[in-house]
C-alpha cells in the first residue's frame, strides 16, 4: 500500500530570551536556533524510517529547498511538493529562562493548498492506496471528501485543534488518531477517563477506527464495542516533541503493511519511546532498525515487529 501524506512543511526558528518581549520593548537574544519541522514532514519522514513507500504532497517557498532535501534524504518521494511564492510556514518561539514558551505561526505556503491541486495530486492514487492528513493545510475537508471519491482509505490525525476541525465530515475517515484534548474537542465535553473517551469516540464515528494517544498511559485502539489498550516502554525523557508524529508514522506503515492492530499498536510505542529519549523533532525519529532492537531488548521477537 502506497501511502500519500498531504501535510504541513515548517521551518521554526526558536530564540532564547531572558523574558517575553512586551509591547514596546526591544530585547536582545540569549541563543538563536533553526529547526525543521511540521506535523506533516514530521510523520512523513517516521513513514519513511518505518519502512513505508510514502509521497509527501505539501507546498514550500522560495526558502524551503532544505524542506525538500530533508525528505529526499529520508526517502520521501517529493513529486507532488507545490513550489509556491509565499514563505514556507514558520514559527517564530520565544523560550524564555524558566523554558516556558510564547509561538507564533504563521501557516505560509501550507494554507495555498487548493482544490485542484488535491485532485491533481490524488489522480494518481486509488483504492489500494492510503491518504494521511493532518490539521494544518488548508481544503483538509476536501481532501478527505476527495480521497474516499476514489475509494483510497484516509488516515487523519486531528491536530491542532481548530474551529474547522468541527465542520471535517470526520465520519468518512478510516482511521482517526487523536489525543485527549483533540478527543475531547471533537466530543465537546469536559475532562473523562480514557476508555470513556475512547467508547464515546466510537459512538459518535460508528465506522471509523480510533486510535487514542494518553502520553504516560499509552494507547489505545477502538473500533465499536472493541477495544485494544497499549502500554508504553519506558525510557528517560529528553524531548517529547515529536512523539505524536512519529507515534502516527509508524501506526500507519505498521497498518498499510498489513500488521493487526494490536502488532501496530506495539511497533508505535516502541518508535515513541525511542524519540522522546532523543533530543529534536525530526533527528529523533529512529529507523526500523533501531525499533526492532529496542524491541528484542524488551523481549519481543523481531518477527513480531518486521515479519
Amino acid at each position: 500500500m502506497r501511502i500519500c501524506n498531504l501535510g504541513s512543511l515548517n521551518i521554526d526558528r526558536v530564540y532564547g530570551v531572558e523574558h517575553f518581549v512586551s509591547a514596546q520593548e526591544t530585547v536582545l537574544a540569549t541563543k538563536y536556533e533553526r529547526f525543521l519541522g511540521g506535523k506533516g514532514l514530521n510523520q512523513s519522514i517516521a513513514l519513511a524510517r518505518s519502512g513505508g513507500t510514502v509521497f509527501h504532497a505539501g507546498a514550500i517557498g522560495p526558502d524551503g529547498m532544505s524542506l525538500r532535501q530533508l525528505l529526499e534524504e529520508n526517502g520521501v518521494d517529493t513529486r507532488y511538493l507545490k513550489d509556491t511564492h509565499t514563505a514556507s510556514g514558520h514559527a517564530i518561539i520565544q523560550v524564555n529562562a524558566s523554558g516556558q514558551n510564547c509561538i507564533i505561526v504563521s501557516r505560509g505556503a501550507n494554507a495555498e493548498i487548493l482544490p485542484e491541486d488535491i485532485d491533481r495530486i490524488l489522480s494518481d492514487f486509488g483504492q489500494a492506496d492510503l491518504l494521511l492528513l493532518q490539521n494544518e493545510i488548508s481544503n483538509v475537508d476536501y481532501a478527505i471528501q476527495a480521497a474516499k471519491a476514489r475509494g483510497m482509505s484516509v488516515a487523519f490525525n486531528a491536530a491542532p485543534v481548530t474551529p474547522e476541525l468541527h465542520t471535517y465530515p470526520i465520519d468518512l475517515v478510516d482511521y482517526l488518531i487523536v489525543n485527549e484534548v483533540e478527543g475531547l474537542s471533537l466530543l465537546g465535553t469536559e475532562a473523562c477517563g480514557e476508555e470513556s473517551l475512547l467508547h464515546s469516540l466510537c459512538r459518535k464515528y460508528p465506522s471509523v477506527t480510533v486510535i487514542l494517544t494518553v502520553g504516560e498511559k499509552g494507547s489505545y485502539w477502538g473500533q465499536g464495542d472493541e477495544m485494544l489498550h497499549q502500554e508504553i516502554y519506558p525510557v528517560s525523557v529528553v524531548d517529547t516533541t515529536a512523539a505524536g508524529d512519529t507515534f502516527c508514522g509508524y501506526f500507519i506503515t505498521s497498518i498499510a503493511k498489513g500488521k493487526c492492530p494490536k502488532e501496530a499498536l506495539r511497533i508505535a510505542s516502541l518508535a515513541s519511546s525511542l524519540a522522546i529519549g532523543q533530543k529534536g523533532a525530526a533527528c529523533s525519529i529512529p529507523t526500523m532498525q533501531e525499533v526492532t532492537a529496542f524491541g528484542q531488548s524488551k523481549g519481543i521477537p523481531s518477527e513480531w515487529l518486521i515479519g
